[in-house]
């Protein structure tokens, strides 16, 4: 079954937990791809893993603003990462659905996204989502498709 906006419905988003550790998710976008989830606990080991990375999906959590500095000094320095040069990058500012979450234009702001943009070799897109009701979801989905058809 296919919804409006031309992808596959997924049905109901699953439960959210914390990602501790690694998980791995398998898609079917045309083709199977894994994607590899890292909690950002594992920041001193996710360069153990850019060698096997075609593209990056970096998830902010928008209801908690006490860790911005943080995951904007993440994002820098997986954007240093020569092995992921050519790597293309999707922003997702998560948990939009939360009443405390900043707005786009605020975590744009102070993460300096178009600073950022504009100085990293990678082609850098930004999405707001949930992951508790799938706002977003289909915007996640094409840019996938979109970006593993263009590495191909």
């Amino acid at each position: 079954m296919s919804s409006k906006d031309g992808t596959k419905d997924l049905g109901e988003p699953p439960p959210t937990l914390p990602t501790v550790g690694t998980n791995l998710t398998d898609l079917l976008i045309g083709k199977k791809i894994t994607i590899r989830e890292l909690g950002g606990c594992m920041g001193p080991i996710w360069s153990s893993y850019y060698d096997d990375c075609r593209c990056v999906l970096f998830m902010i959590d928008a209801a908690r603003p006490t860790q911005i500095s943080s995951s904007c000094v993440q994002l820098l320095s997986l954007l240093s990462a020569e092995q992921l040069a050519a790597a293309p990058v999707l922003v997702l500012f998560n948990k939009i659905d939360l009443p405390c979450y900043m707005s786009l234009v605020e975590m744009k702001s102070l993460f300096r996204i178009q600073d950022i943009i504009s100085f990293a070799k990678q082609s850098i897109t930004v999405v707001e989502t949930s992951a508790r009701d799938g706002t977003g979801l289909s915007d996640v989905l094409r840019w996938l498709q979109s970006s593993l058809q263009d590495l191909s």
